[in-house]
């Protein structure tokens, strides 16, 4: 076993006693950032240790030259894995190989929105999730039926399909999700919210 291998057990060792006796208080979600192509391994990592971890896959079909098309889970997300941790299980996540960060500021970092990784992991059931470029302007829309309700987006078109994007801010990524126009509501306006609150 190498010098870093048995710094890493020593450490991991450290951290799951520590991590077994107190309680790590208040739990968030955060967007843990690694190496491309390490996001299912990390994941098993972090299961491992009794990290909640979260990567929305989706499916799509690659071909390769003189090969037969092949169905692929892949990450939504390149890149991230959702974990939901305390700020005592930091280090936990940081020391794994292949984590990089976790996304925030140099002073801290940013936590996801419960509502914004369940709407996610409702749309993943639907099975009916892909990637989609990230966007910051366009129509806003509520989805006012079936197991998405109350999640909002913006509004796309793809051919005759109509699709709500969900974009999570803190990592600046997008899903598109598709939809029935008849499901689809405007999203008040901060305006429109203030003025309904009073």
């Amino acid at each position: 076993m190498s010098t870093c291998d048995l710094a890493t057990s020593i450490r991991n060792s450290i951290t799951d006693r520590f991590c077994s006796v107190v309680p790590d208080p208040t739990p968030q979600w955060f967007a843990a950032y690694m190496i491309p192509r390490h996001e299912k391994h990390v994941a098993e990592l972090l299961t491992e240790r009794g990290i909640e971890t979260f990567v929305p896959l989706y499916r799509t079909s690659r071909q390769w030259k003189k090969s037969c098309p092949v169905v692929l889970e892949l990450p939504l997300f390149p890149t991230y894995v959702f974990v939901r941790i305390g700020s005592r299980l930091r280090g936990a996540v940081l020391g794994l190989p292949g984590v990089i960060s976790i996304v925030g500021s140099s002073k801290e970092p940013w936590p996801l929105p419960d509502v914004e990784i369940e709407a996610l992991r409702r749309g993943i059931q639907t099975r009916k999730v892909e990637p989609h470029p990230y966007l910051k302007v366009g129509e806003k829309v509520r989805i006012k039926a079936g197991i998405m309700a109350g999640v909002e987006g913006i509004l796309v078109r793809k051919k005759n399909e109509f699709r709500v994007v969900l974009s999570l801010d803190a990592i600046m990524q997008s899903v598109a999700v598709e939809v029935d126009a008849d499901d689809l509501e405007p999203a008040a306006t901060p305006a429109e919210s203030h003025a309904e609150a009073m």
